[in-house]
């Protein structure tokens, strides 16, 4: 935020003024008094704004913002620093070190609510000064050790709430329990996940030294002593979900004793059916146990079908856990899918029930807690549950008060979606189940909130759903692009980073592309890179991912280069070292040198500083997604001549080839590119030529024999450019090129493949490779290493050219062509016949028309009409550079050399035809020309 505090006014009436609430914040607005001067200026002076309203207005906005508030005025700084705005503090998208809780510990002498993320953070606790903490949450706990929860608790003595978790707490052991229990002598709540031994002296420590512990949780741990569990008396709530090894004959023995247990979790263990009967009916005081997802108890049939225990509640797969919590309620008027929010308006309209907010709250969080950690483990045969049951329950949870629990159930929703991460693949019906239940607008709404831990979880959700094209619609629909785009600008590293990854897989939609951009999500994109250029992978290889889709679509590729994106992805191709965001700025890069001449982007990435040489470099990457990608983008970038000259320059040759020999393994993906690199290198006679010395030509055959069809076409056109060149075509003869050729020219499904196939062969054979020969001193029957003759492998390729250009001839519309000396109608058909539609793609050199020309006038008569079969394909109306083809032919003189032909008795009949086509082209194009 600025530090001006006047605004223009955006609407103006008689006795108020409008003012649109911060982006981060809810949609609500503040009605505020202007006088009659303030309106006749045009402006509010905010800083005249009353104190409880400035207070409020605090209140809405997130710690980072409150700051850039509090310093624009020393009123305003003394009003953000009042004690009502810092008696929560939620640190975790922040980093706390020694410094900033130093800085901070003035403003903590209320401090009564702290969560905090990572070892680093923990440390610095106690320098906040927080004396009066009464609740402490941590997440990212791997690395707390015993040493470090000691000395928080031992400063704050006070403390009534402690939680660490869900992530497993490796380096805590009993010993700093049992220091908790020391020093804390008020707590009232413990909940922690992933002990590996939960001894009985730390238990019997709680029990003794808190009295007042009525929630307890160890979850995920290794071991616990059930013996001792079953002493501490003041325990209302215990949850062991997750956790193993657990004795449940001895557990049910004394568990059941607790005076006053009210809620079990037992979750995800493998309690038994007679635990539970005994718990269920044992008990005096228990009244609700949760058991999802235990699989002994769901492989009993029998209990499943005859469970019925009076008065209590049992939360399970097989149960309808809301019809279950529907139950502790007296009035049985509402409708079990609305339980949670009857007793979220009672709190609000009628005097509290303790005991049922008690237990509700418990159940919020226990149900919350166990589906996400069932999402994350992702266990077969759940289907049925979360299509039934799994997905409404994370819904409803989301509209919870508790703060973790929006959370983690809004992570519940982005995970249980998921069903291979790696490859980025949702369940359909999952993610459409969320859609259907209103889940994307709830969704959208939290987004929205200025509490960044719900944006960010909420964004997390709303971009894996959206990798559901049906979902995505849904979220563009009801305004998600715009939201997530505001997101993307947030200076919370992790908001941002769910919001970059909520652009990129809405991205992938075409029609989603430009209300991205409309929304600024491009520039917010490109700044996000720039903002974070520096170990924040995440959000760089999301915001670099999004970019790329983008970059795909001409119009937002212009965008993105408009707004600096070639800079920044240059930046990342040569900075970068974590492989998916070189991947990503890679592939971006590609698909903005994809647009040929539609707009000035090709250029522009080959005249950014280090382009090229970065991605020369990635070529060599360890990773072939990188290699892919980098390959990619030279292959686009070598249809710009001076691209094509640097490339080679900064070692573009070497590297390519050199990526081609090793491929033979890889991907189709990355064989396709190394070969199309190839290829648009080879355009250049000297490239072509250094292709060849350089050893490119074995491997562009060992390509042009793969199976798959986007291969060997790259690979045909890049042996079709090398052969143009009389040494290379006689590498290609040398190694075994010209069975590989054969064999694509007849047998390849694609028609390009073919017809590039059949030109190499052409070229190869029209006179000027055996010159080549013989001036280097090799026979002409022979080559030089490879004992082929080639007369004999002359004999065979003609043949195969032959076959192929009578395949796209229809002998009844020639015999017909003649009869009626090539009439427009007759000519028409058979250019519509033996038209290849992607051949209008290739762009040809003067020499190489001239080549083309010249074999108009070979002994041959297969070369004659091999010739005039490709000169029509490449100056038939629509061709994208039909036009430049026909001007070469015009400017060179060649129509005198097709009226020749197509008069010649020696002339093959297809060919004479063909000669008529191409001469009627060139009229249209001239024609057109001149209008």
């Amino acid at each position: 935020m600025s530090r001006r505090v006047r605004r223009k006014l955006e609407e103006k009436g008689k006795d108020k003024v409008i003012l649109q609430s911060y982006s981060e914040t809810s949609n609500d607005v503040l009605l505020l008094p202007a006088s009659d001067s303030e309106l006749l200026h045009g402006f509010v002076d905010w800083t005249s704004l009353p104190y409880d309203t400035v207070l409020q207005f605090f209140t809405c906005l997130n710690y980072r913002d409150r700051a850039s508030l509090a310093s624009t005025c020393k009123t305003w700084r003394a009003l953000g620093a009042s004690s009502c705005l810092w008696t929560s503090l939620d640190l975790r998208p922040h980093k706390l070190n020694a410094s900033t809780a130093s800085s901070l510990a003035s403003r903590c002498v209320h401090l009564r609510i702290l969560r905090f993320r990572g070892v680093e953070s923990a440390d610095s606790i106690i320098r906040l000064n927080a004396r009066n903490l009464r609740e402490v949450s941590g997440d990212y706990c791997r690395k707390i050790t015993d040493a470090t929860l000691a000395m928080i608790v031992a400063r704050h003595e006070g403390l009534e709430s402690l939680q660490l978790g869900p992530d497993f707490c490796e380096k805590i052991t009993s010993e700093a329990i049992k220091v908790v229990a020391f020093c804390c002598p008020k707590l009232k709540q413990l909940r922690l996940s992933g002990i590996r031994d939960v001894t009985s002296e730390a238990i019997e420590a709680l029990a003794k030294h808190c009295p007042q512990l009525s929630d307890l949780g160890f979850l995920d741990c290794l071991n616990i002593d059930e013996d001792a569990l079953g002493k501490v008396v003041s325990v209302q709530y215990l949850s062991v979900a997750g956790t193993s090894n657990i004795k449940w004959s001895v557990a049910s023995s004394r568990w059941d004793k607790l005076p006053r247990l009210t809620g079990l979790d037992v979750s995800r263990t493998d309690i038994s059916p007679t635990a539970v009967s005994r718990f269920l009916k044992s008990s005096q005081s228990l009244k609700v146990l949760c058991a999802i997802n235990c699989h002994v108890l769901e492989e009993d049939k029998s209990f499943i079908s005859s469970n019925r225990f009076e008065g209590k509640v049992l939360l399970a797969l097989f149960t309808n856990v809301l019809d279950e919590v529907s139950s502790i309620f007296a009035d049985n008027t509402k409708k079990p899918k609305d339980v949670f929010s009857y007793w979220r308006a009672l709190m609000i309209i009628t005097a509290k029930d303790k005991a049922v907010d008690e237990i509700m709250s418990w159940i919020e969080w226990i149900i919350s807690h166990t589906l996400l950690r069932t999402a994350e483990s992702n266990p077969k045969g759940l289907d049925e549950f979360w299509l039934k049951q799994g997905a409404a329950l994370l819904l409803t949870l989301m509209q919870s008060s508790q703060e973790d629990v929006q959370e983690r159930s809004a992570t519940g929703l982005a995970t249980f979606v998921v069903i291979d991460d790696e490859n980025a693949s949702v369940d359909c019906g999952r993610a459409e189940a969320v859609m259907k239940n209103g889940g994307i607008r709830l969704l959208l709404e939290l987004a929205k909130s200025w509490r960044e831990g719900l944006q960010s979880e909420a964004a997390k959700a709303i971009a894996n759903l959206s990798v559901n094209a049906n979902v995505a619609k849904t979220v563009a629909e009801e305004g998600g692009i715009r939201i997530l785009a505001g997101l993307a600008k947030s200076m919370n590293r992790l908001v941002a980073e769910e919001a970059a990854g909520g652009l990129w897989n809405l991205s992938v939609g075409e029609e989603h592309k430009n209300a991205i951009a409309q929304a600024g999500g491009v520039k917010a994109l490109v700044d996000l890179i720039f903002r974070w250029p520096n170990g924040c992978d995440g959000v760089l290889e999301r915001a670099a991912g999004a970019l790329a889709n983008l970059a795909a679509d001409d119009k937002c590729s212009m965008e993105v280069a408009s707004a600096g994106g070639v800079h920044a992805l240059v930046m990342l191709a040569r900075n970068c070292k974590y492989e998916g965001v070189q991947e990503q700025a890679a592939r971006a890069l590609a698909n903005l040198a994809a647009h040929g001449d539609s707009n000035n982007n090709n250029a522009a990435v080959g005249q950014e500083a280090g382009a090229l040489e970065a991605l020369v470099q990635l070529t060599q990457a360890p990773h072939e997604g990188v290699r892919q990608e980098a390959a990619g983008a030279l292959w686009n970038l070598s249809f710009d001549d001076k691209n094509r000259d640097s490339i080679a320059a900064a070692g573009g040759v070497e590297a390519l080839v050199t990526l081609a020999q090793s491929c033979s393994n890889a991907s189709t993906g990355l064989q396709e590119r190394a070969a199309g690199a190839l290829w648009g290198l080879s355009v250049s006679e000297a490239n072509s030529i250094a292709i060849g010395r350089e050893g490119g030509v074995p491997p562009l055959i060992a390509l042009a024999r793969s199976e798959a069809e986007d291969v060997h076409e790259t690979a045909a056109g890049a042996l079709w450019n090398l052969s143009f060149n009389p040494g290379n075509a006689l590498r290609i003869v040398e190694e075994g090129g010209v069975p590989a050729l054969v064999h694509l020219c007849s047998s390849s499904k694609s028609k390009m493949a073919r017809f590039m196939a059949a030109l190499a062969l052409a070229y190869m054979f029209d006179g000027r490779m055996f010159e080549y020969a013989v001036m280097i001193g090799t026979s002409s029957s022979e080559s030089t290493s490879k004992s082929i003759s080639l007369d004999g492998a002359r004999r065979m390729a003609l043949k195969h050219i032959e076959a192929f250009v009578i395949t796209f001839m229809d002998p009844q519309v020639f015999v017909a062509a003649a009869a009626f000396s090539s009439t427009p109608t007759m000519l028409a058909q058979v250019t519509e016949r033996a038209r290849i539609q992607e051949a209008g793609h290739l762009r040809c050199s003067g020499a190489e028309i001239g080549r083309f020309v010249t074999m108009l006038r070979n002994p041959s008569s297969i070369l004659k009409s091999c010739a005039a079969f490709a000169l029509l394909q490449f100056t038939i109306p629509g061709g994208r550079h039909a036009m430049h083809h026909a001007s070469l032919m015009q400017n060179g003189g060649e129509a005198r050399v097709l009226r020749s032909a197509a008069a010649a008795a020696n002339m093959p009949r297809e060919a004479k035809i063909f000669a008529k086509i191409i001469l009627r082209n060139l009229e249209h194009h001239q024609a057109e020309s001149s209008i």
